[in-house]
Order: C-alpha cells, then sequence, then structure tokens
C-alpha cells in the first residue's frame, strides 16, 4: 500500500481495539491487509545469494509455490537451530505465559492485535515446536498448546515474523529473561528455508554482497555522493576538504550507513563527519568497497548476516589501518559488539583503538577494534578539543531518540545526551518509560522500513509518537535526535504521519551547525541551508 493509500492518523488512530477476540487465537485466522506486510522477494536476489527457492510470488495471494516436501523441510531446520542454539531450545519451553511482556510492543500497542502481543507471536511457533517435539504435544495435540504446521500455520508465522522489528523491548520486562527477537529471528530463518523472504531485505542484502552497501552504489557513485557534500560544506562555511578514499596506510577506516550518504536527513549528518574529521586533522580515510556499516543480513539469517559481516574487517586489513571508526548507525553496532567474536574471533590484527587527539583509549573496544562515532565526539569534547557555539541550534528543541539497538542492545545512553546537551540548549526528555532501556522503537526496523506495508509502520511508530507529542505540547519541542540511519528515514515519516512539524536530526549534523571551525567564514545558515538563529536578516 503505497503511502497516500495510508488512512489518516485520526482516522488509523481510531481504529485501535484493544478488545479481546470473540474466537481463540488458533481459530481466527490471518487476514492478509494491504498496508500491513512486504512484497515477496524477486528471485533474481535469491538467486544471486545461493538462497533456497527462488520464485515470482505474493504474499496476499494464496499459492505461495511452496516445495513438495515443504513441511519436511521447515521442521528438519527446527530441529537442526534447537540443537545449535541452546537459548532457542530454552525459550521455547521456558515461558509461562504470564503476560508481562503483551503490552510492552508497539505494533500490539498500535493496533491492539493480540497476535503481536510478543508472548503469543512467540506462541505462534512454539505451538508447531510442542507439536512435533515434546511429548505432551504430541499426545494432548490443542489441550497442551500444540497444532498441526499446515499451510495457514505457515502463512500466519510469516505474517507475524515481519510484524516485529526484534527491538527487544518486549526481552526487558520478561520474568524470565526470555529474548522474543530471537524467536522471531529464527522463525525467518525457517521460512527462508522455503524462500518466503521480502523485496525490501533480499534486495539490500543481494546489493551489499555484490556492491558493499544496501543501495548497491558503485564506487564512483559512493565518491560523487560524498563530494557533491564537500561543496556544499564550502559555500557554507568557505573552508574546503579533501578526504582520501581507499588510501593505504591511514591509521582510521571510517565506515557509516550507506543511508547517510544517500537520503535526507541522513546526509547532514555526512556533512557533519567530514566537517568534524577535517577539523581535527583526523588520519582517515573511507572505503568504496566496504561502504556499508548496517547489515540487512541479520534480518535473514544469522548465516546470512556472517557472511556480509566481516566486509568492513577484511577492507581493515587490506588497507593496513590501525582501528576502525563506525557512524551512526543501529544494529551495526549490536552485531559488531556481540556478534564478531562468536562469528569471527577477536580483530586482533588491529590495535586497541586510541584517540590521535585526546590520548584517550577506548579499552571497551579491545576486542572489536571499533569506535562508535558518539563516544569519540563525547571524549574530544569531554578533554575541550573542539569550539563549539550552542547558540547555533537555539532554533531547536530537541528531545532524544535512543535507538534500539545501541541503547538497549548496546547500552549506549549517556555519551550521545552529553553531546547533545553540548552542542544544544534547549534539550528535553521524553516520559522515562519510553526513553533509555525502556526506549519505543521507531516501528520500521529489521528490514520493515518499505513503502508498501505503510499502515503497519505508523502503527508501530505511534508509541514513540506519542510520546513526542508529549513533550512538543508541554516543552515546543521540534526536532527529534537520534544515531540510527533506519531510525532518520523511519522517524521522518511517522512523524509527518503523527506529529507534523517535528524534524528528525542525526547526531553529528547538531554538532556541525555548532562547530566553530579555524578559518571559517561567518556563517549565516545550518547543514539544512536555513538561516542561522539571529541570521535570517542577512538572508
Amino acid at each position: 500500500m503505497a503511502k497516500d493509500q495510508t488512512p489518516k492518523a485520526d482516522e488509523l488512530f481510531s481504529t485501535i481495539d484493544y478488545k479481546a477476540p470473540e474466537k481463540s487465537w488458533m481459530d481466527t485466522p490471518v487476514e492478509f491487509k494491504p498496508g500491513t506486510f512486504c512484497h515477496g522477494s524477486r528471485p533474481k536476489y535469491l538467486e544471486l545469494l545461493h538462497m533456497p527457492y527462488p520464485k515470482e510470488w505474493k504474499p496476499g495471494e494464496e499459492d505461495w509455490k511452496l516445495p513438495e516436501n515443504w513441511k519436511e523441510i521447515f521442521l528438519d531446520g527446527m530441529a537442526e537451530r534447537l540443537k545449535k542454539y541452546r537459548s532457542f531450545k530454552l525459550f521455547m519451553d521456558i515461558c509461562v505465559r504470564c503476560g508481562a511482556c503483551a503490552d510492552k510492543c508497539h505494533f500490539y500497542i498500535g493496533g491492539g492485535d493480540p497476535k503481536n502481543m510478543p508472548v503469543l507471536r512467540a506462541e505462534l511457533l512454539r505451538s508447531v515446536y510442542r507439536k512435533y517435539f515434546t511429548t505432551s504435544g504430541k499426545l494432548f495435540g490443542k489441550t497442551a498448546g500444540a497444532r498441526e504446521l499446515t499451510v495457514d500455520v505457515l502463512r500466519e508465522l510469516w505474517y507475524y515474523a515481519y510484524q516485529c522489528t526484534e527491538c527487544r523491548r518486549c526481552s526487558v520486562f520478561c520474568p524470565y529473561g526470555i529474548d522474543t527477537a530471537e524467536v522471531t529471528i529464527i522463525a525467518r530463518e525457517l521460512l527462508n528455508l522455503l524462500g518466503l523472504n521480502t523485496d525490501w531485505i533480499a534486495g539490500p542484502v543481494s546489493n551489499c554482497y555484490m556492491k558493499g552497501n544496501h543501495l548497491g552504489l558503485e564506487p564512483h557513485t559512493f565518491k560523487s555522493s560524498i563530494e557533491f557534500f564537500l561543496s556544499d560544506i564550502e559555500d557554507i562555511t568557505g573552508i574546503k576538504i579533501e578526504p582520501t578514499f581507499n588510501r593505504k596506510g591511514a591509521e582510521i577506516l571510517f565506515v557509516t550507513p550507506s543511508g547517510d550518504v544517500f537520503a535526507d536527513p541522513g546526509t547532514y549528518t555526512a556533512m557533519g563527519y567530514l566537517m568534524l574529521f577535517h577539523e581535527l586533522g583526523l588520519d582517515y580515510t573511507w572505503s568504496t568497497y566496504a561502504s556499508e556499516g548496517g547489515n540487512f543480513g541479520f534480518f535473514t539469517s544469522n548465516e546470512t548476516a556472517k557472511r556480509l559481516h566481516y566486509k568492513i574487517y577484511a577492507e581493515a586489513k587490506r588497507l593496513g589501518v590501525k582501528w576502525i571508526l563506525g557512524g551512526e548507525c543501529g544494529h551495526m553496532w549490536r552485531l559488531i559488539h556481540q556478534y564478531l567474536n562468536t562469528w569471527h574471533g577477536p580483530a586482533d590484527f588491529l590495535e586497541v583503538p586510541k584517540s590521535p587527539i585526546t590520548d584517550t583509549a577506548f579499552e571497551n573496544a579491545r576486542s572489536t577494534k571499533m569506535v562508535h562515532v558518539a563516544e569519540f565526539t563525547a571524549d574530544l569534547i569531554r578533554n575541550g578539543k573542539l569550539k563549539l557555539d550552542p547558540g547555533r541550534n537555539d532554533d531547536i528543541k530537541l528531545t532524544w531518540h535512543d535507538s534500539c539497538n545501541t541503547s538497549r542492545g548496546m547500552g549506549i545512553l549517556e555519551e550521545p545526551r552529553y553531546v547533545a546537551k553540548s552542542v544544544c540548549n534547549h534539550f528535553y526528555e521524553m516520559p522515562e518509560n519510553t526513553i533509555k532501556e525502556y526506549t519505543f522503537c521507531c516501528g520500521s526496523g529489521t528490514g520493515l522500513n518499505a513503502g508498501e506495508n505503510m499502515e503497519l509502520r505508523m502503527r508501530g511508530g505511534f508509541p514513540r509518537a506519542n510520546a513526542v507529542k508529549f513533550v512538543r505540547d508541554v516543552h515546543g519541542v521540534n526536532t527529534l535526535g537520534n544515531i540510527c540511519a533506519i531510525d532518520r528515514a523511519a522517524l521522518t515519516a511517522s512523524m509527518d504521519y503523527w506529529v507534523p512539524g517535528i524534524r528528525v536530526a542525526g547526531l553529528h549534523e547538531l554538532v556541525a551547525n555548532a562547530l566553530v571551525m579555524k578559518g571559517e567564514k561567518e556563517r549565516t545558515v545550518n547543514m539544512r541551508n536555513e538561516p542561522l538563529p539571529g541570521k535570517e536578516a542577512k538572508e
């Protein structure tokens, strides 16, 4: 469903219904409603990735063109993962359905569908597990919460596995520590064994596999995009910046999500990186081959994520850098810090990152040799290495969105706030049960930020938008900051929909506005070429 076909905000809000359904969940068939699911993957992407059963198929149609032995493939895959992943087996067994997570999912809050309660979404797969892998389920069937794996059950599993952003908010509230996102990941893996991927995931994965970034940008196109920013920076500051690309022997390799290079408002964040690194005289280089920090493979399967994961380190080794600096990305950071050692082992060919400006050693990156740019910039400010004029952002009343993977998954909570408060004079927090570890998701992560599922995205974005609306009404907030490329894209759409007038900005866009550079001309406009506070008459 296209964006202009999505119901208006007040219409969508009026349809949120938390009443219990008349029938039990096992007796309520799934309804594929336009605007709530993504297109099926095109075969060319799966063929390129050597993934099974590529075909033309449409989720909304009855015939999914499944292989004859689809049930055997699914159950064999489930058995393999139950043996391989102890956590998966544990999560299948220990849930007592207490309901502590029931009202914590943004999709349930924004829609009221009981199957989007995390406990019930996981139960869709758990019921199949009980039927085929537990004695009670084999003997007592539905009475024991077990059910046969049928085509209708498979369709239901697919529909709801792609109505989860794996944000892990539910896991914060689970008394048993069940990570429902891990259940979603396994469900998607099993569906992928049958060729049931989505176009908006398989496409970026194949692009990254072939070109090094999700957008499929050729090296010269990637370089040209950055050079376009340099022209804008020179117009704004009068300073000519000349970054290097693929330069062997640089001290630092810098990697950011391709969304920062391609789409507003991420482009303003990329301009901020360029200005900051130039001002520092940083010995760094970009790569046109490892030109993507994000990893859509993680939304497909662990093995696919692993295939895409090491390109950054392979490029670091090829270029002979000492360590890696990473841009504002969400899931890049969770995969780097929580999966690198499991998949590939420590990056011992690199050095423990040490800031060449402050001499700070980033001990938290001892294994990965990769530092988040928010940590890097916070350290610069703490050590008085930047000249900042926060008054340049006085037209901004800022609130902060904690991106799920960097906050709940990584604990990066205070560094971006410290930087934001150093470059903005007006900062206001949203209610405490909606931020930090309890942060609401953007509603469009894990490959759900397509155009055809806009109603689902707006429902998922409602809780975050509602918290933003609160600080807008109370404090006059007009800007939502974050450190994730998907957030910058997804939140822009949901703010326009639910809270018109709220703009979305990356952290280093705000840094760039406030940064007083040596030799700059009088600054009259910000990164968006809008007048700075007090400079309106000069424009």
